[in-house]
């Protein structure tokens, strides 16, 4: 009777010891992603799709939607938040801060889905125009270095424009308002602005920036979570081919998850190429000149090494 006692108890312990270490799995095979108004990202949430591939692995998926990918970055940066998308700037800034983030993946370049654009009536009619002038843009987010580079282009500094760092709801109401003369804004919200006030742009990314979309993860988990990040990678390749070969409904399922008009988007999504692929050292090197501009220019405190934040292959 006293050995049954004994392995009775034993069990006892084995089973709570399973089941804290199950419960523990579980909360580990959450995946938390996060996403913007626009992208891959928020028709994968639509679709349902990598919840799909994502089950059978034991992973629940949690979405959260932010206004710009500065603020997404810091809540990776965080810990809230495990992968998500933001254009070229986001990811230079947050790991300059120290965000310990990996690039796993961009969409190719669209240097059209981003602009500076003016009011219709505004009598700036050329980029040199804005010199002294007040420009909104989210700082650090892509739009910050196709200013730059369109002010170089131009033959003005970045100190010869007054910057007015705005999100994007915000900088909207300003620029209706004529508190700022420019704003420098990214798809879907350019297309937006276009339709709902007349704006011009004066330049767009054409032959000045290339404009791609990363993907990023936190380091942690990629190091962890290998299987998954591996899922999400294809799922993203799934919903791009469906994206390049049904251009026509792509709008129209954007619609009611954007809040935004069919033929506001159906421009957007015309401005935009789709077909995400594993970073390469092109990019890397493309990044990496990005990010000594901004570390002239003393909009980071030191100078980073893109190669640094790349995803290497699993062992």
């Amino acid at each position: 009777m006293k050995l049954v006692r004994y392995l009775a108890k034993i069990a006892l312990v084995w089973g709570i010891v399973i089941g804290v270490a199950t419960a523990a799995d579980g909360e580990d095979k959450i995946v938390r992603i996060g996403f913007q108004k626009y992208g891959t990202l928020i028709l994968l949430k639509t679709k349902g799709l990598l919840e799909e591939r994502l089950k059978p692995q034991g992973y629940t998926v949690e979405w959260t939607e932010f206004p710009a990918g500065p603020q997404l970055l810091e809540a990776l940066n965080i810990g809230s938040i495990d992968f998500g998308t933001t254009g070229e700037a986001p990811p230079i800034f947050a790991q300059a801060a120290g965000a310990p983030l990996v690039y796993v993946g961009y969409e190719p370049p669209a240097p059209e889905a981003e602009a500076i654009i003016v009011p219709e009536d505004s009598p700036l009619k050329t980029v040199a125009d804005l010199k002294g002038k007040k420009v909104a843009l989210n700082k650090g987010s892509n739009v910050h270095y196709l200013l730059v580079k369109a002010l170089e282009k131009a033959g003005l500094s970045y100190s010869d424009i007054e910057v007015s760092f705005l999100p994007p709801a915000d900088a909207r109401a300003a620029f209706e308002k004529g508190a700022v003369d420019a704003w420098v804004i990214w798809e879907p919200f350019l297309a937006a602005a276009e339709a709902a006030t007349g704006a011009r742009q004066l330049a767009n990314g054409s032959g000045v920036v290339d404009n791609h979309e990363f993907y990023l993860a936190s380091r942690n988990f990629v190091d962890t979570h290998p299987e998954a990040v591996d899922t999400i990678f294809a799922s993203l390749s799934e919903v791009d081919a469906w994206i390049n070969a049904n251009r026509g409904d792509v709008a129209e399922q954007f619609s009611p998850a954007l809040g935004l008009p069919k033929d506001v988007l159906e421009v957007a999504v015309q401005r935009r190429q789709y077909g995400v692929k594993p970073i390469t050292p092109e990019v890397v090197a493309s990044q990496q000149k990005i990010a000594d501009v901004f570390h002239e220019l003393g909009l980071i405190p030191a100078a980073i090494r893109i190669d640094d934040a790349v995803e290497k292959p699993h062992q």
